[in-house]
């Protein structure tokens, strides 16, 4: 019996193949049959890669533990940023570009936005607001209580 059978057995648990079946079905409008769960199950069909997702989906586990290359059951928590935090970001972003800007002491390489080139400007801007959207799921990774991630 590979990993793969091994884990979605004990995955599906006391959920009834039938059960299984009809639940794919309803949250992924889907068809997954009974007899193709029975046959990924006794391994004599292997899933695609989209129904590998469905399982590893609905049961909240990453494809690397479903498939055996890893022993870690849950999967991480990665968190979506909402229309607030993208206007935050840009709340922000729009700081450090003013800060760039005037003839402050904020300036990137000894040189204000105004000093580089169209390219080196927007590289920089892109470079900052990744930093600040990395930035951002991180803290939320951080601080988001386990009851409250998906």
């Amino acid at each position: 019996m590979s990993v793969f059978e091994e884990r979605i057995k004990k995955l599906r648990g006391s959920l009834s193949i039938d059960e299984l079946a009809n639940k794919f079905n309803e949250k992924y409008q889907t068809k997954i049959s009974k007899s193709m769960i029975s046959r990924y199950e006794n391994g004599l069909a292997d899933p695609k890669m989209d129904v590998l997702r469905i399982y590893a989906d609905y049961f909240n586990v990453s494809l690397d533990y479903l498939t055996g290359l890893s022993d870690v059951e849950e999967k991480p928590f990665n968190p979506e940023l909402t229309e607030k935090d993208e206007r935050d970001i840009q709340k922000e972003l729009q700081k450090m570009i003013d800060g760039l800007n005037s003839g402050s002491f904020a300036a990137f390489d000894g040189q204000t936005l105004d000093d580089m080139d169209d390219e080196d400007r927007e590289l920089l801007i892109a470079s900052l607001e990744n930093s600040l959207r990395l930035a951002k799921r991180i803290a939320k990774q951080k601080f988001t209580p386990k009851k409250f991630r998906k």
